[in-house]
């Protein structure tokens, strides 16, 4: 399948997009906000985290992390982040919406995913002790690398998404919602 590449997938997306997410994390769990940055319309920018970081070193994702008592909603939790480690502020994020929340089971973060534009003329400047590299991948390379795999990692199994790209693997909350956002690409698409 062909992504458009113009604002009528833009529109699209934001159409099926809650425009006012109100999530509240079950008793015990942690509220976590993450920016699915678009970039040249249709092109999805991904980070890999450092190996320094106490939780998930050297994985692929999307900038955000937990909700901090000053923050005022999800959304301002995604976009402090993402200035945090991108170095993109606020101002240059054109935010369509959110996807549905995914909730994690061993870290007990309920991630509240916003999918926003990044306007032209942006600089990432990554966090080097967040941000180990930014990655950029067309979402039509994304549909086309898209696998339901079932690995076994620690002691657990892993039932769900992947995305080889290159030297580099999605999967897990990332691939979630990642996921989701496609499926919303492909009946926009259609």
């Amino acid at each position: 399948m062909a992504v458009m590449a113009s604002t009528a997938l833009l529109a699209g997306l934001s159409a099926s997009l809650d425009q006012d997410p109100r999530h509240e994390p079950a008793p015990g769990d942690r509220l976590a906000s993450v920016l699915v940055p678009i970039v040249d319309v249709a092109s999805i920018v991904f980070t890999r985290r450092t190996e320094e970081l106490p939780r998930h070193p050297g994985e692929i994702s999307f900038p955000g992390g937990i909700r901090h008592d000053d923050d005022a909603s999800p959304l301002v939790t995604a976009l402090r982040e993402t200035e945090e480690e991108l170095g993109i502020a606020p101002s240059s994020v054109d935010v369509l919406g959110a996807l549905p929340p995914v909730p994690t089971f061993v870290s007990r973060i309920l991630i509240v995913p916003f999918v926003g534009v990044l306007r032209a003329g942006r600089e990432f400047r990554p966090n080097p002790g967040e941000i180990a590299e930014v990655l950029t991948y067309r979402v039509d390379e994304l549909m086309a690398a898209e696998t339901q795999v079932e690995w076994r990692r620690g002691k657990g199994v892993y039932v769900g998404q992947a995305y080889e790209m290159g030297n580099h693997t999605i999967w897990g909350a990332t691939a979630k919602i990642l996921g989701s956002l496609l499926e919303i690409v492909r009946r926009v698409d259609a």
